[in-house]
């Protein structure tokens, strides 16, 4: 191959990774978060749907029709707006059941479109396995239909039982349809036409929001955001600028921010559970933990009398060991002023604490003020 040739191709392999890492865009810092990730725009949104419709096709495990009258009166309905009457007809059927069909209409979703459905059994149905769940009309909270579910349904969960035994595993009257709804209507939404949008922040914060601004303001070299409150951001588009608000979201979403967030704790009691920010500091304190635990076992032995002996008879002696630990060997701990999270821990892990102890612990330093961060329990 002639040398021009080979450095030529050489030439244009440097270029297309060049554009490849171009495109890509800038990546986001160690330690730093994408905005898209922080928070969320003005009315790009999802809606939620509800339903009411009837799973039929059921093997006896559906409504009994005396418990849950609404099931009989909805497949009377239907089965008259199909042109037959059965309204003085007592109806004993139990492969029929009603349920409540949840969606959720994703932002900019158009018509043709189709969304996943859940069902949940509203009677005493015992299964919705094998059937099918017939047209049923979605809503949205102004009573419009947004979308149409039918289909086979889906269960997770499975039951079966026996004479002296039962198994069970998930939730036999919850199921699924995977794209089971077609959208019918969207959801009006000009987003082109907008010069303004608020990003509100998921966690908010005054230094995050501030940062934000920043990061917008720097990478479009005009100042184009400013900081309203700890939740919200004002994006206002460029004089001039000729892609529209779509194309700047775009530009701005992938920019790192380095998120900022006050010192807290967070404490679950019922299963002992405790999440600790990196920022929690500790003023110089002493800390003395011990408790005092007594363990108490029986091991009886069986004392039996001499081979061919006369008399004697064959008794239980009991034998008790008891053991009393008052936390002797525990140490008064101390934690220097500034201490970071993983000093705190380590010197708590030192005294043998446990995390059911450690809440103890945490709120006392939060009474005697030598802790500097918020508590939260629950």
């Amino acid at each position: 191959m002639p040398l021009f040739h080979r450095w030529s191709l050489r030439l244009i392999g440097s270029l297309c990774l060049a554009l490849a890492v171009f495109a890509a865009g800038p990546e986001p810092a160690l330690g730093a978060s994408r905005i898209k990730d922080i928070v969320d725009f003005e009315n790009v949104r999802e809606n939620q749907l509800i339903g009411y419709g009837l799973v039929v096709g059921l093997n006896g495990t559906g409504d009994m029709l005396r418990n849950a009258p609404f099931t009989e009166q909805s497949m009377k309905s239907m089965l008259d707006r199909l042109g037959i009457n059965l309204r003085d007809i007592k109806m004993n059927t139990k492969n029929v059941a009603a349920v409540t069909v949840t969606a959720t209409l994703p932002p900019f979703a158009r018509k043709g479109s189709r969304i996943d459905v859940q069902i949940s059994a509203m009677g005493d149905a015992t299964s919705l396995q094998g059937g099918t769940l017939l047209v049923t009309p979605l809503v949205g909270m102004d009573g419009e239909v947004y979308a149409v579910a039918q289909g086979a349904v889906a269960v997770s969960g499975f039951e079966a039982r026996g004479a002296a035994q039962s198994i069970s595993r998930g939730v036999t009257t919850s199921a699924r349809i995977t794209n089971g709804a077609i959208i019918e209507r969207e959801v009006a939404f000009a987003l082109g036409e907008m010069s303004n949008m608020k990003l509100a922040l998921k966690n908010p914060d005054f230094t995050t929001a501030e940062r934000i601004a920043d990061v917008i303001n720097q990478s479009q070299g005009t100042p184009i955001a400013r900081m309203l409150d700890p939740t919200t951001v004002q994006l206002t588009m460029p004089a001039g600028y000729p892609y529209g608000m779509a194309h700047l979201i775009s530009e701005i979403e992938r920019l790192p921010v380095t998120v900022d967030q006050p010192a807290r704790i967070v404490v679950d009691e019922a299963s002992g559970t405790i999440v600790m920010g990196a920022d929690v500091k500790v003023s110089r304190v002493a800390i003395a933990q011990g408790n005092l635990t007594i363990r108490v076992s029986e091991m009886p032995q069986v004392s039996q009398p001499s081979p061919f002996s006369e008399k004697g008879e064959t008794v239980v002696v009991p034998r008790t060991n008891i053991e009393v630990d008052d936390g002797t060997g525990k140490q008064l701990g101390v934690l220097e002023t500034g201490v970071s999270l993983q000093d705190l821990v380590n010197g708590l892990n030192a005294l043998g604490v446990t995390p059911r102890d450690l809440i103890t612990i945490l709120q006392a330093l939060r009474a005697a003020g030598a802790l500097q961060a918020e508590v939260e329990v629950y």
